[in-house]
Parts: C-alpha cells; sequence; structure tokens
C-alpha cells in the first residue's frame, strides 16, 4: 500500500501478479527503497519457480505429452535447492523488483550476475542504475544469519546498459550501502572473509562521481576509552546528516551499545551517549537533523526519544527529549563488572590479559545473599549488552541474581579479542566464564551454595564444560539449543566453516575433515566430559534448527539419562535455533524459572 497526504493511492497485491515468489520483508536480504522521483519502488523477493506438473493417471514412459509442457522439468520435483541457513530457510534465489507506480508495471530487474544472491538495493543518484550487495553462492551457499564473513560487494546495476560493476573490494564482506542526501558519497560496511563469524568492520566511503572508495573507520585492534570499533550487523537506513558530511550508526561499545557520530571528512568519532544512564540506544531514524532513537537499560523498557543535530563540532551536549517514556522497573538494579584475567605468561601478542566485562542485575529486596543464575552468552562473537531483556528483569524480580558474562571473544572490545578465542574454544571462554563468578562471589552479597547456569547455543557450550570442570558447585542448569558435539556438527550445521575457524584451522569449500581434527573437536566438547556432570540439566531445542541440531541435545539427553542425571528435554517442532515466537518464548521461559526456582 502506497499513502499520501490525501490518503491511500495505491494498492497492489505483489505476489499475485505471478513475477515472483513470496517478498522479502526481514533479513538481510531485504529492503523497501524509492526512487528519487518517488515513482517507483525496489525491493527484494524469492524468484519464481515453474510449477510442478499434476501427475497424469495415465503417465506412461515415453508417451507423447502436450507439446507446451518443457522436457526440462521432468523429474525435477526433488530436485534439491540450497537456501541461507538458519532463519532464513525460505530464501534460496532472491531476485531485485521494481514497482512502476505511474505506469501501473512490475519487472524483475535482468543483469544480476548469475553467482550472486541480491539484497539491500538502493537506487542510484540518477535514477537510472540500482545499487545493491550482491553475496556470492558459488559453489554452495553457507548460513547467513549472524555471519559478516561471507563473500559480498556493493555492485551497481545500469538499467539502460545492463552493466553490472562491482564498487568494493574483490575479496571482502560489504553491506549496507547508504547513499547521502546529496547523492554524492556512498557510506557502507566492510569486514575480511572467513575466521569469526562476526567481527569489527571497517566504515567506508565511495565518491560517486569518481567511483572512488576509502576507509573512514579501520578496525580497532585494542579498544580506547574513546572508541571500540564497528561492530553493527547494518547501518541504520537513514544515518546521513541534512550536511552530507556526517553520519550517525548505533554499535556496541564494551558492554554498552552507543550511538557515534562520524565525521566522514575528519575521519573523527564522537559517542553521542556515553556516560548517560541507559546503557543501549538505537537510532530509529535521522532525517531533517532530527534523531529519533529508543533508550533502555537492564531495570528499563525501551522509550522514544528525539534531539536536534546541532552544527558541526558543536554536537555535546546532546538534549535528548522524551517522547514516549516509560518508567524503571522496581526491584531490579545493574552495574558493570570489570574482570582481569591472570597473566598467562604468553607474549602480548597473544593479548592472553585482556580485562572483560560483565553485567550483574540483582534483586533490591533486602533478602541477600542471593542466589546466582550465570549466563554466558550465545554466538560466541556476540555480546551482552545493557539493554532491557524482559527475562532476565523478570528472574530478578523472582529474587536471582543475575550475570551477565562477556567473556573474552565478544563483540565491543576490539578484533584482537575477538581473535583471542580463536584455537581456544571450550578453554579461554570456560575460564573467563568462572572467574567472572568468582569476582561476583567475593564483592557481591550472592549466596554461593546456590547457583545455577541458564545459556544457549555456544553459552550452553560453556555451561556444559563448567558442570564437568565443578560437578558439586552448580545446582541448577537449563539450557537452549545446546553445543554438545563440536565433531557432529560438520555434517549438520549450515555453518561447517565456523567448526574449523574456532579451532584455527583453515577451510576451503571442497574441505573434508581429517581423523585428527574430528578427535581435536571431539576433545573439545562437553559430550567427551559427560561422565562427569551430576548438575540437574533442562534442555529445550527446535525441531527446525539448522545452526545447532536438535540431535546435540537428545544425544546429551541420552547420556545423563543412563546415568541417572536428573535431565528434561523439551521438543519444539516448529522452534528454530533462537526458539522464538510468543508460544514457543513463553514456554521455555516458564520451563527454565520453574527449573530453577525447583532445585535452587
Amino acid at each position: 500500500q502506497v499513502w499520501g497526504s490525501s490518503g491511500r493511492s495505491h494498492s497492489v497485491d505483489l505476489t499475485a501478479l505471478g513475477k515472483h515468489g513470496e517478498v522479502y520483508t526481514e533479513g538481510p536480504f531485504a529492503c523497501l527503497a524509492w526512487s528519487r522521483s518517488e515513482t517507483r519502488l525496489l525491493y527484494v523477493a524469492e524468484k519464481s519457480r515453474p510449477k510442478p506438473r499434476p501427475p497424469c493417471p495415465w503417465d506412461v514412459p515415453g508417451a507423447a505429452r502436450p507439446a507446451e509442457e518443457d522436457e526440462d522439468e521432468e523429474g525435477e520435483q526433488f530436485v534439491y535447492r540450497e537456501d541461507w541457513g538458519e532463519a532464513l530457510s525460505t530464501r534460496s534465489v532472491p531476485v531485485l523488483c521494481a514497482l512502476d507506480l505511474e505506469g501501473s508495471s512490475l519487472s524483475v530487474l535482468e543483469g544480476v550476475p548469475e553467482h550472486l544472491s541480491p539484497g539491500q538495493a538502493l537506487w542510484s543518484p540518477d535514477d537510472r542504475g540500482v545499487v545493491f550487495v550482491g553475496w556470492w553462492h558459488e559453489p554452495f551457499r553457507l548460513g547467513l544469519s549472524a555471519c559478516s564473513n561471507r563473500r559480498s560487494g556493493i555492485f551497481h546495476l545500469d538499467l539502460a546498459s545492463g552493466r553490472c560493476e562491482l564498487l568494493s573490494a574483490e575479496h571482502g564482506a560489504a553491506c549496507s550501502p547508504r547513499l547521502s542526501p546529496d547523492g554524492r558519497r556512498l557510506l557502507y560496511l566492510e569486514g575480511d572473509l572467513g575466521g569469526p563469524h562476526r567481527q569489527c568492520l571497517r566504515l567506508c566511503m565511495l565518491t560517486w562521481q569518481t567511483r572512488q572508495s576509502v576507509t573512514v573507520l579501520d578496525v580497532v585492534q585494542e579498544p580506547t576509552e574513546a572508541f571500540a570499533g564497528l561492530y553493527a550487523e547494518t547501518l541504520p537506513l537513514r544515518c546521513w546528516a541534512a550536511d552530507s558530511r556526517r553520519a550517525v550508526l548505533g554499535t556496541p561499545q564494551r558492554s554498552r551499545t552507543d550511538l557515534l557520530l562520524v565525521d566522514t571528512e575528519a575521519a573523527t568519532v564522537t559517542n553521542l551517549t556515553a556516560g548517560l544512564p541507559e546503557g543501549c540506544w538505537e537510532l530509529l531514524t535521522l532525517q531533517w537533523d532530527l534523531l529519533v532513537a529508543t533508550r533502555s537499560a537492564p531495570h528499563r523498557p525501551p522509550s522514544l526519544v528525539v534531539a536536534v543535530l546541532p552544527p558541526a563540532g558543536q554536537e555535546l551536549p546532546l538534549c535528548w527529549v522524551p517522547v514516549e517514556d516509560t518508567p524503571t522497573v522496581p526491584g531490579v538494579t545493574w552495574k558493570t563488572l570489570t574482570v582481569r584475567p591472570p597473566c598467562s605468561g604468553q607474549s602480548p601478542a597473544t593479548h592472553g590479559a585482556q580485562a572483560f566485562e560483565a553485567l550483574l542485575l540483582s534483586p533490591t529486596d533486602g533478602t541477600a545473599p542471593h542466589p546466582l543464575v550465570v549466563c554466558p552468552h550465545g554466538g560466541p562473537h556476540a555480546v551482552f549488552d545493557a539493554r532491557w531483556r524482559p527475562s532476565m528483569a523478570a528472574l530478578c524480580q523472582l529474587g536471582f541474581a543475575m550475570l551477565l558474562v562477556n567473556y573474552r571473544g565478544s563483540l565491543g572490545f576490539g578484533q584482537a579479542s575477538i581473535n583471542s578465542l580463536l584455537s581456544r574454544v571450550g578453554e579461554q571462554d570456560v575460564a573467563d566464564t568462572q572467574l567472572a563468578v568468582e569476582q561476583a562471589l567475593r564483592s557481591e552479597p550472592l549466596d554461593p551454595q546456590r547457583l545455577a547456569l541458564l545459556a544457549g547455543s555456544h553459552g550452553a557450550f560453556i555451561a556444559l564444560h563448567l558442570l564437568a570442570r565443578e560437578p558439586e558447585r552448580y545446582q541448577a542448569c537449563a539450557l537452549r539449543s545446546p553445543v554438545s558435539n563440536l565433531a557432529a556438527l560438520l555434517g549438520t550445521s549450515d555453518i561447517p566453516d565456523w567448526r574449523y575457524a574456532s579451532l584455527g584451522l583453515p577451510y576451503s569449500f571442497e574441505r573434508v575433515p581429517r581423523a585428527e581434527e574430528v578427535a581435536a573437536m571431539l576433545l573439545r566438547s562437553p559430550i567427551a566430559q559427560a561422565a562427569r556432570v551430576r548438575t540437574p540439566v533442562l534442555l529445550c531445542v527446535g525441531a527446525r534448527d539448522r545452526r545447532v541440531s536438535p540431535t546435540q541435545a537428545l544425544e546429551l539427553y541420552r547420556v545423563l539419562r543412563a546415568r541417572g542425571v536428573p535431565t528434561r528435554l523439551l521438543w519444539y517442532p516448529e522452534g528454530g535455533h533462537a526458539l522464538a515466537g510468543v508460544e514457543t518464548e513463553a514456554d521455555v521461559f516458564g520451563n527454565c524459572t520453574r527449573w530453577l526456582l525447583r532445585h535452587l
């Protein structure tokens, strides 16, 4: 639907026109972009496929068929069709589509090279071409969700000539093109191929007229007080200031998510929200120098705020005006703990002793010491920023203190910290989590006799290691989509490359695992130590999980049950890796909470 000042002007059923399949409304490929003239709309949809021929009751091999039937379609019904993995199982072959509102016509754009899957498209400054992100998908697709290391580039497709031109680096991972208001500059994010599945990114800028690119902000190895690097998956759709020189974006900065103002000419960064009490700021839009954002904290749900961006050089202090405010939730306080690992005697190049952080949410009910629930995050290259998380606040209101651990390898602490985890999963991340627990027990009013673990994915991998290391330490454990057997994920995960990279091994598409590599993966897996586990374990898995097969939990469930460990398995038939959706999330939260209350 298209609406204007006088009401609805157009209503089009795009799929019913028969030019393409399902429209992409979310995810890494999706877009909806106006032309400068506001007469055409650009979007991405699934390429249409020929409908399978209904079976004929007299389908005799070799018998004559109607002439209009395509011989090539015979036997095609059950051919395997690749998709883009976890959370993108209905995304296979995206196509760029243009809807002409004046001419009442819809076209699927031609000229995108066959080896690319296009997305994140926008019109070029003159409306005569399209800028898009193209992901290489040969020889096969790897999972794209939460992976900023996939080969991709920024392309320009000239609609008149059909010529497609690569604007970014040949061998890089580029995304999120954003054109300046004056049409002269194009901002985009760029990362390296392979290695960590998420990483610190570069902010690049292309001058449209000359096609020359420069790096505005480079990868940050070691964070400074002023700037810790860029880790956002995308730039805001509208991030440019009216002067076409400055841009605003949100990104993790240690255990916060802050709004940063970037001067693209001076290559400087100003943190617009550092030191403010809310720990998470997200930019919704920036139009006519009006910033619209949300802010939240572990004890405060998101509220809507606006601010006017002052002239260059006068940005601070910024005056934020609440539009829709939300009160803080009673019964919850929070703080950030800084944890310093002991020096390991390694060379400084290994960054072995870099500090990390943990967020501690505590009840204010005066019944200390409180039981402690330890939560290492998944990923592993992710971060617990200081945002509102309803489940954490609810557990806190029920009397639990919550420790959210950003072990080394988390986003927001520099690329050196991310790299430090490669080849050390199951060791450094486990030791860091335990170190954070010990520091919290020493410094806060917590009950060391009532400890539990609550985690998902790689966080569950860490939790299982902790259960095996100290069988008597934790009284309860509730896990979602757990990783328990690294070797078994090689043939079942949508990101087999990460199985190698996590152990510091090189990956190539044609790679076949060697016996010693499989052995190393198994030795680093919690399943190899499962005989040591004594703690009651709750497992929650989605049957449609493409990232971590639910058979990981099933194997663990059987081993623990056989050894007499109290174990319960919840199997969600329609659930994916994130176990998302209102009904599923509510059931997972309810079961995990009851498990913790019962065993603590």
